[in-house]
């Protein structure tokens, strides 16, 4: 992960990085209402993965006929409908191609890599330990979450929990 440094003028910035090719992915829900976060960090995804979280996502948060709950998803290959077994009480909205700016989850990445950006880190359990630390703090930061993806023309949800 990369972000802005400073470095002298006329000087490229340093920054160490070991390229590899394990993964690991942080998956999350976050209501841009209220500031509630649902976290999952995982070694792969896959669509029977995705169907598995959304199941496990839906029962956590009480889905149903009250509450109803609209996701809205990019359109990456596990997230498709055809075949995907979508929990009652759960919609999902696909957002258009290559607009991520639209996506409530997408902000609040940023406070997920804060740790660990531009540093090297050995190895992917140390980097899961990591990130799954920061996930387990941000769950608890709704101002902070709802403040980053609460955009000013999002739909105000008339009686979030």
């Amino acid at each position: 992960m990369t972000r802005r440094v400073w470095a002298p003028v006329g000087e490229r910035p340093i920054a160490h990085g070991h390229h590899r090719f394990e993964w690991l992915y942080v998956t999350a829900f976050v209501s841009p209402a209220t500031g509630e976060g649902f976290w999952c960090v995982s070694n792969g995804v896959s669509k029977p993965f995705f169907e598995a979280l959304l199941r496990l996502f839906a029962e956590e948060a009480g889905a149903g006929r009250e509450p109803r709950i609209v996701l809205t998803l990019d359109n990456a290959g596990w997230h498709g409908e055809p075949g995907l077994v979508v929990p009652d009480g759960v919609r999902l909205v696909f957002q258009p191609a290559y607009i991520p700016e639209v996506q409530p989850a997408e902000t609040p990445w940023t406070l997920v890599d804060e740790p660990i950006v531009n540093k090297h880190i050995a190895t992917l359990e140390a980097l899961e330990e990591i990130v799954s630390s920061r996930c387990a703090v941000l769950a608890s930061y709704h101002e902070k979450i709802k403040s980053q993806a609460g955009f000013h023309w999002w739909p105000k949800i008339a009686n979030p929990r």
